[in-house]
């Protein structure tokens, strides 16, 4: 957890692994998960394992993204999108 910033209100679970330069605010990690370098998630994140979310995308408020998916282009608020390039699934 080199030069990273975990804030106090963080969820961990267990044998959670964080690497260099990654911010956390306001999130919570399920047990096992791996955040990999020069990653920040901020308050109310939903995104699957794996995901690639490119550089200047927009996830909207309530969006969940599916793991392995690669996040292209804005994703709007209440809805699914999962693939590669990630699609809309659904509406939610």
């Amino acid at each position: 957890m080199k030069n990273s910033i975990i804030n106090e209100d963080v969820k961990l679970g267990k044998n959670v692994k964080i690497y260099s330069f990654v911010n956390l605010y306001g999130c919570e990690l399920g047990d096992d998960t791996k955040v990999g370098t020069f990653v920040e998630i901020q308050k109310n994140s939903r995104i699957g394992s794996n995901a690639t979310i490119l550089g200047g995308v927009k996830i909207e408020d309530n969006a969940i993204i599916g793991a392995g998916s690669v996040v292209t282009k804005d994703i709007p608020s209440n809805t699914i999108f999962a693939g590669n390039p990630a699609r809309l699934i659904r509406n939610i």
